[in-house]
C-alpha cells in the first residue's frame, strides 16, 4: 500500500495505473447531472458496451477497505480532468432530511461502527479525512456505508492547516490557526458531533447563522453531548467520550471502535437480520 503525499501523490496515481487517457464519451452513456459543488459537476454514467470498468485496489485510502468511496479512473483527455468512482444512492444527511426525524439508536451505532473501521484504516497511514459529517456518510444500492469527499483530506499528520465544515470541525483545529498542531483525533471528534447530528437532526451550534461565532462556541466551551434522555446510557457515555477535548491519541478511533455500545450493535444485528 503507497503513502501519498504532497507532490508525489500525481505521480503515485500513475505508477498504479488509474491515470487514463481515453476519451470519456467514447467509455459511458446516458450520463445525468446529480450534483455540483465547489470543485465541479457531478454526474451518473454507464458503461457502453462490454467495456469493463477498471477498479484498481490499492488506490490512496479509498478501495482497499470497503468503508471507502472506491475510485474507478482519473481521465486527463484534456483539462479540466474527470474522476470516475462507485455510484452510491445518498448520504446520512439525505435520510435526514427526507424523514424528518432522528436515526434509531441501532442504526447510528451501525453507521458509527462502519465509520470508525474506516477511520482506523486511514488513521493508520498517518492521513486526516476533515471532513467527517452526516452529508459525506454514504450508501450504497446494497446498503453498504461509505465515507466521501477527500476534497479536505490530509497526507499528513500531525497537521496545523485549518480545514472542514465550522459546526463540524474540532477544537483543535480551531486553535491550530494561531499556533499548534493536530492530529487523526479530530475525525474522531466530527464523528462525534455526526452522532448528535443523526440523534437530533442537527449539530450543535447551529442556531448561529455567523460561522465564526459557532467556531468561537466551539473552542471556548465545554464539550456538547446529547440533549435529550431517550437514549441508553451506553450512547451517551459514548458521545460524551469521543467528544473530549485535548486528546492526541493517535490511535484513538482504534480504541473508539471497541466500545461497548458498538459491539453491543453487532449482536443486534445477528438477531433482527
Amino acid at each position: 500500500m503507497p503513502k501519498v503525499s504532497g507532490a508525489n501523490a500525481f505521480i503515485d496515481l500513475q505508477n498504479l495505473g488509474i491515470i487514463s487517457s481515453e476519451d470519456p464519451t467514447q467509455l459511458f452513456t446516458n450520463l445525468s447531472q446529480i450534483g455540483a459543488g465547489n470543485f465541479g459537476i457531478v454526474y451518473r454514467v454507464c458503461l457502453i458496451g462490454e467495456l469493463i470498468f477498471r477498479i484498481v485496489y490499492n488506490v490512496v485510502v479509498v478501495t482497499l477497505i470497503s468503508r471507502f468511496l472506491g475510485y474507478a479512473s482519473v481521465i486527463l483527455p484534456n483539462s479540466p480532468f474527470k474522476i470516475v468512482m462507485e455510484y452510491c444512492l445518498g448520504s446520512v444527511a439525505d435520510i435526514l432530511k427526507v424523514q424528518r426525524h432522528p436515526l434509531k439508536e441501532c442504526e447510528i451505532s451501525c453507521i458509527v461502527r462502519e465509520v470508525l473501521t474506516g477511520l482506523v484504516y486511514i488513521h493508520s497511514r498517518n492521513f486526516i479525512h476533515r471532513d467527517i459529517k452526516a452529508a459525506n456518510i454514504l450508501f450504497t444500492e446494497c446498503g453498504g456505508v461509505k465515507v466521501g469527499d477527500f476534497g479536505s483530506v490530509s497526507f499528513k499528520s500531525p497537521a496545523n492547516s485549518f480545514v472542514g465544515t465550522p459546526y463540524w470541525i474540532a477544537p483543535e483545529v480551531i486553535l491550530a490557526m494561531e499556533n499548534g498542531l493536530y492530529d487523526c483525533r479530530v475525525d474522531v471528534w466530527s464523528l462525534g458531533i455526526t452522532c448528535i447530528e443523526m440523534a437530533e437532526l442537527k449539530p450543535p451550534y447551529m442556531e448561529y447563522a455567523n460561522t465564526m461565532a459557532a467556531l468561537y462556541q466551539i473552542a471556548l466551551n465545554p464539550a456538547p453531548n446529547l440533549r435529550e434522555a431517550n437514549w441508553t446510557s451506553e450512547f451517551y457515555e459514548f458521545v460524551e467520550f469521543v467528544l473530549k477535548k485535548n486528546v492526541s491519541n493517535t490511535s484513538f478511533a482504534l480504541y473508539v471502535a471497541s466500545f461497548r455500545c458498538l459491539s453491543r450493535v453487532l449482536v443486534l444485528i445477528f438477531i433482527f437480520y
